[in-house]
């Protein structure tokens, strides 16, 4: 059996393990742990991670319900409407 498909998988956070010792606060190191699981839930949705926090950034500040921020996730943000807005 072979098991590089796993180890490719993990071998990012592995590597950001070592950054995230670096977290001057508890504050710091959650934050860098928020952002690493957007990246990878934008990855996983097919989106590419760049141009989804473009997005995201654009758009959050005007999110005023929990609704509109549950909107903002990758899961429900097509790849359709980020061509629109980068293209």
């Amino acid at each position: 059996m072979d098991n590089s498909l796993i180890g490719n998988a993990i071998r990012p956070f592995v590597i950001g393990r070592k950054n995230w010792l670096f977290s001057v606060s508890p504050e710091g190191a959650l934050a860098s742990a928020l952002f690493y699981n957007l990246i990878k839930a934008a990855k996983a949705n097919g989106l590419e991670p760049s141009r989804y926090l473009r997005y995201l950034f654009e758009k959050f500040p005007y999110a005023k319900t929990s609704e509109d921020i549950f909107n903002l996730l990758p899961v429900n943000v097509s790849k359709i409407v980020l061509k629109k807005i980068f293209n």
